[in-house]
């Protein structure tokens, strides 16, 4: 327990709505199930603390493993560094409005590595890093078919431009090839999945090994979104490392595309009825509290922004159909179940993404056994 003051059981019951709890079985069986999962894909893993941004997991994430995290933000940086993680990949193209506070960041663990897909942006890092009197370690961003950055994996003299542009500076190093098969998102089925996983470990080892012939020594791999990863089934080489994130969690969307099971997923929001007439019921949870992300309509068309339970998460085969700023409008076509949820009435959303939605709260209630037992801190801001 890290907070004073909730641990009856009935606190489920009184506690201030919206919430968001987090399931403490179904969160370590997530971590325990990939961590050896990694081990025998013979990677390193080196968990994304975007879908938590919060210390307490990501302790709990890295044990056995090496140790080192990727973030997203900035400010997750500086709270993980004092939390005493050393080993940070920060995995957004780098930009010259940031190169200060990389800068200090680097001051403050052991190492810190940046990602660029831009030929002219690793002499300007290094003079900044020279200035402020560090290293920087850099990848180099490819493109494996999410078109959001990198550069396209087939265009190998591009690549081996940026990557000569690192290696060439004073204060850099370059890390390696890294890449994020974000369309695995887009995959329907375990064989599509599968398909973008090893397209994504093919093309990446493709590019490290036309690097190589041209001289330029690639470290590490870096591959990784949580479909691909948990759709491997095959040893990786010794070079790779994963950087899966929502697997700490799962959601909704990934159960309804079939990379997990809905009893896998670790993360509801705790809301109560505040409206009730017929045919519906309004909720104190709505966008803000649940994130305007959808589910995967492909497979549930009317999916709506999370999957509604009672209190003890069972599902009522319920969803939120619309949502405002504050209200979670749900319908309810059963004139007897209406009856059973007057206004008060505690209820559970199983949420759609759950990185977006923990993104807006700023604490977690750990739940053990219908019991409220810690409280754990969200890194917010950027």
């Amino acid at each position: 327990m890290t907070t004073a003051g909730v641990t009856r059981p009935e606190d489920l019951l009184t506690v201030p709505t919206p919430a968001l709890l987090l399931d403490q079985h179904r969160l370590e069986r997530n971590l325990a199930r990939m961590s050896a999962h990694v081990a025998r894909l013979g990677a390193r893993l080196r968990p994304h603390v975007k879908t938590h941004k919060c210390p307490p997991i990501a302790r709990k994430q890295v044990a056995g493993q090496f140790g080192g995290i990727t973030i997203s933000t900035l400010a997750e940086g500086f709270a993980f560094a004092e939390a005493g993680f050393d080993d940070l990949l920060y995995a957004v193209p780098v930009e010259p409005g940031k190169f200060g506070r990389l800068c200090q960041l680097a001051r403050q663990v052991r190492r810190l590595a940046v990602l660029t897909d831009e030929p002219t942006l690793p002499p300007l890092l290094s003079a900044a890093a020279e200035a402020a009197g560090v290293s920087l370690d850099v990848f180099v961003e490819i493109d494996c078919g999410d078109g959001r950055t990198g550069v396209s994996f087939d265009h190998l003299d591009r690549i081996e431009q940026v990557a000569r542009a690192v290696a060439s500076a004073g204060r850099l190093t370059l890390a390696g090839i890294l890449t994020h098969a974000g369309q695995s998102y887009a995959a329907r089925t375990t064989a599509e999945r599968r398909m973008v996983a090893y397209l994504e470990r093919d093309r990446m080892a493709h590019v490290a090994a036309a690097l190589e012939q041209r001289g330029l020594a690639v470290p590490c791999v870096s591959i990784g979104s949580t479909p691909t990863v948990v759709a491997l089934d095959e040893p990786l080489p010794p070079n790779f490392e994963v950087r899966p994130g929502n697997y700490v969690f799962f959601d909704a969307f990934q159960a309804q595309c079939g990379v997990c099971a809905f009893d896998d997923c670790a993360l509801t929001v705790l809301t109560a009825v505040v409206h009730r007439s017929e045919g519906k019921v309004v909720v104190d949870a709505g966008a803000i509290a649940l994130s305007k992300d959808i589910g995967a309509a492909d497979f549930f068309p009317h999916s709506g922004y999370g999957l509604v339970g009672d209190l003890a998460g069972r599902p009522l085969g319920l969803r939120v159909a619309a949502v405002s700023q504050e209200h979670g409008r749900i319908p309810v076509a059963d004139p007897a179940l209406l009856e059973r949820l007057p206004v008060g009435t505690r209820l559970r959303v199983a949420v759609n993404h759950s990185c977006l939605t923990a993104a807006q709260h700023a604490h977690y209630l750990v739940v053990a056994d219908g019991t409220i037992v810690a409280r754990w801190p969200i890194v917010q801001g950027w």
